[in-house]
C-alpha cells in the first residue's frame, strides 16, 4: 500500500487496517462519497483514494440495537451477627430466631437485538431481565417502548423480550458456526449507559466453556471491547449479520481487558424459537453420562487421533440405548457437527427439540459406526424417571436404577434447577436414605414417604463419599 509522506502515520495501526481496507476494498466497488452512505460503499478522501471504514454498516445495523432498561424488586436474605446462629446465644440474649429477609428496589440497563421487527422480538440475555417487573425498550431514535418478556432461560443466558405496535428495524441473523477465529467482528451495545457504542475486534477463539459450568456454553471469545451494559448486545460480522449476543466478560475490576464472550448466533436463534413457542426451553435426553475423550483414554481404546465424548454408561430404555449405543463408544459427531468433548455434546443435545431426530457417529473398537436416535423427554426411559415425582428437592434431576441393586444414579441435572442447587451432580449414585440402604428408586420413593427431611448419602467418583441434606 503506498502512502503520503507528507501525512502522519499509526505504525501499530498500519498492518491492521491495511489488511481491513484489503478485505473491504476487495469485496465492495468504490464510488462518490455523496453515493456511499445510501448503497453502503466506501467513500473517498480529497485526494480520490479510498477510506478505511466500518461506518456504512454500523449505520445500516444501529437501528436494530435497543437499550433495556429495567426495573423490579429482589429479596436478600438479611445479614446477621454469626453470634446469632448459636442456639445457646438466641436463648439467653432472647434474640430472634431468625433473620428476615429484606426486599430491595434495583434498576439496571442493558442491550437488545431486534430479529423480528414485524412480530416486535427483541433477543437479549437473562440476566438483564430476571426480576424485572417493567422493562422500557429505547431504539436509536429516542422512542421508548414496554417490553414483556416472552421466555428467559438461565442455562443458556437467552431471553426474548417482546414490544408492541412499535416501528423497529431487524438485524438479520448469520450463521454463527460459519465463524472463524481472526475473524473482524463489531460489538454495538449500551456500556456504562452510554447508548449506541461501537467497539472493533477480531474472533479470539471459539467453543469457550467454563464460564458458568452449570450453563449451556459454546461462546464466541472476543477482543472487541465489552464492558457492564454491553449485554444482550450485538457481534456482527462485516456483512452487518448478528452471529452473536453479547453476555460476559472476563475482568477482575469488572471493566474491559479484551476478553469477552458472545453466545452464538445459533444456539440464541435455537433457544429463542423454543421460548416463544413454550414460554421456556424443553430440553431433551439422549440418555447416556459421557467424558471427554483424553489421549490417555484415546490411547486405551486404540483410537490416538479421535476426538470426541467417550460414553461410560447408557440408561435403559433411552433414545440412547434404543440407537444401539454401549458403553465405551465414542461419539464424534452429532447431525454431521463434529463433537470434541463431552459438554460440547451435551451442549448439542440439551438444544435439540423434543422428538427431533439426530443422526449420531461413533467409534466402536476403533471402527466407524453410524446411528440415530430420537431425542426423548426426560422420564421417558424405561428405567428412569425425573427426580421431581420424588421430590421436589430432586426437580430438575433425571434419575436411573444403578445396575445390579447398586443403587439410584444421578443421570443428569438440569443448570440452576433445585437438584442443582441441593449439590447433585451427573453420576452421583445414591446408596443411602438416612439408615436405609438404597438399591432402586422404588426404594428411594419408599424411604422418602413422610419424610420432612433426609440425610442422602452418595457415591462420587471412584471413592468419594457425600452426604446432602434433603428438607
Amino acid at each position: 500500500m503506498r502512502t503520503d509522506p507528507s501525512r502522519p502515520t499509526a505504525p501499530r495501526a498500519a498492518g491492521l487496517y491495511a489488511l481491513l481496507a484489503t478485505l473491504v476494498v476487495g469485496n465492495l466497488t468504490l464510488m462518490p462519497a455523496t453515493a456511499h452512505a445510501q448503497a453502503g460503499r466506501l467513500p473517498l478522501d480529497s485526494a480520490g483514494q479510498p477510506l478505511v471504514t466500518l461506518s456504512p454498516v454500523i449505520k445500516r445495523v444501529s437501528p436494530a440495537v435497543v437499550n433495556i432498561a429495567t426495573k423490579g424488586t429482589v429479596t436478600e436474605k438479611a445479614q446477621r451477627n454469626p453470634l446469632l446462629e448459636d442456639p445457646f446465644f438466641r436463648r439467653f440474649f432472647d434474640a430472634p430466631g431468625q433473620a428476615q429477609p429484606r426486599q430491595r428496589q434495583f434498576q439496571s440497563a442493558g442491550s437488545g437485538v431486534v430479529v423480528d421487527a414485524a412480530k416486535g422480538l427483541v433477543l437479549t440475555n437473562a440476566h438483564v431481565v430476571e426480576h424485572a417487573s417493567e422493562i422500557t425498550v429505547t431504539t436509536l431514535d429516542g422512542h421508548d417502548y414496554k417490553g414483556e418478556v416472552v421466555g428467559a432461560d438461565q442455562a443458556s443466558d437467552i431471553a426474548v423480550v417482546r414490544v408492541k405496535n412499535a416501528k423497529l428495524t431487524e438485524l438479520p441473523v448469520g450463521d454463527s458456526s460459519k465463524a472463524e477465529v481472526g475473524d473482524f467482528v463489531i460489538a454495538i451495545g449500551n456500556p456504562f449507559g452510554l447508548q449506541h457504542t461501537v467497539t472493533f475486534g477480531i474472533v479470539s477463539a471459539l467453543g469457550r466453556s467454563g464460564i458458568n459450568p452449570d450453563g449451556y456454553e459454546d461462546f464466541i471469545q472476543t477482543d472487541a471491547s465489552i464492558n457492564p451494559g454491553n449485554s444482550g448486545g450485538a457481534l456482527i460480522n462485516l456483512k452487518g449479520e448478528l452471529i452473536g449476543i453479547n453476555s460476559a466478560i472476563l475482568s477482575g475490576s469488572g471493566g474491559n481487558i479484551g476478553i469477552g464472550f458472545a453466545i452464538p448466533a445459533n444456539m440464541a436463534k435455537s433457544v429463542m424459537d423454543q421460548l416463544v413457542k413454550y414460554g421456556e426451553v424443553k430440553r431433551g435426553m439422549l440418555g447416556v453420562q459421557v467424558v471427554t475423550l483424553t489421549p490417555d483414554y484415546a490411547e486405551n481404546l486404540g483410537v490416538k487421533d479421535a476426538q470426541g465424548a467417550l460414553v461410560s454408561q447408557v440408561v435403559e430404555g433411552s433414545a440412547a440405548d434404543k440407537a444401539g449405543l454401549k458403553a465405551g463408544d465414542v461419539i464424534t459427531s452429532i447431525n454431521g457437527q463434529a463433537v470434541k468433548s463431552g459438554a460440547e455434546l451435551r451442549n448439542r443435545i440439551g438444544l435439540l427439540r423434543l422428538g427431533e431426530t439426530v443422526r449420531i457417529a461413533y467409534l466402536r473398537d476403533g471402527k466407524p459406526r453410524d446411528a440415530t436416535a430420537v431425542v426423548q423427554s426426560r422420564g421417558d426411559g424405561a428405567d428412569s424417571g425425573a427426580g421431581s415425582d420424588l421430590h421436589r428437592g430432586f426437580e430438575g434431576a433425571e434419575l436411573s436404577d444403578a445396575p445390579g441393586n447398586g443403587g439410584v444414579t444421578v443421570v443428569s441435572v438440569e443448570p440452576g434447577s433445585n437438584a442443582a442447587q441441593l449439590g447433585l451432580r451427573a453420576s452421583d449414585v445414591i446408596v443411602k436414605a438416612n439408615t436405609a440402604r438404597v438399591g432402586s428408586l422404588k426404594e428411594l420413593k419408599a424411604a422418602l414417604k413422610d419424610q420432612a427431611s433426609v440425610l442422602l448419602t452418595l457415591r462420587r467418583g471412584a471413592n468419594g463419599t457425600v452426604v446432602i441434606p434433603l428438607r
